[in-house]
């Protein structure tokens, strides 16, 4: 979906499927409610018992207003990005790393949002973070090569946030 798509009171699917109400529109963002509740009094307002959630534009775009929307998405999404994807012991690689010592979790959980791409093409996808010493460290999986890797955070969130067509360029780049 687009912003202009919004508007307070739409219903929505947002990621994994949930359904959401549209309670603000931003200059852009919006702001939702999730329907997971029978009772509609969870509804009513401003202010909402229910929590109020901002979606920014990344987010706005992975939205939809059916479920046959969202799934003919996702099977354009696979059939024209070219991502390689995830094996599944990279992901219970990934998972471990993230979720297992929750004393250390990694604090900045916007820098693992979004994939980077290098300035060679690479595409950088960031599962978790650990301390050392005094500076964070990004861990990195790249998928094309299908390979870890660690970058200070720093030097991480300085690159720029991965496209559609930066993954799309990574994957011509690997037919070649």
């Amino acid at each position: 979906m687009k912003h202009a798509d919004f508007f307070i009171g739409l219903e929505f699917l947002g990621l994994a499927g949930f359904r959401w109400r549209c309670t603000d529109v931003g200059a852009r963002t919006i702001v939702a409610v999730r329907l997971d509740h029978n009772d509609p009094n969870w509804y009513r307002g401003p202010p909402y018992v229910a929590k109020e959630v901002v979606f920014d534009e990344h987010e706005i775009e992975r939205c939809h207003l059916t479920e046959e929307d969202a799934i003919l998405a996702a099977i354009e999404e696979v059939d024209t990005s070219g991502h390689p994807g995830y094996p599944g012991d990279v992901v219970n690689h990934m998972m471990k790393a993230r979720f297992e010592e929750a004393s250390a979790r990694y604090p900045h959980e916007g820098v693992l949002r979004f994939d980077r791409c290098a300035h060679d093409g690479e595409i950088f996808h960031p599962y978790a973070g650990r301390k050392d010493g005094a500076q964070w460290i990004v861990q990195l999986y790249l998928p094309f090569r299908q390979s870890f890797l660690e970058m200070p955070e720093r030097e991480f969130i300085m690159l720029p946030i991965a496209t559609a067509a930066d993954v799309r360029a990574r994957a011509d780049q690997s037919a070649e």
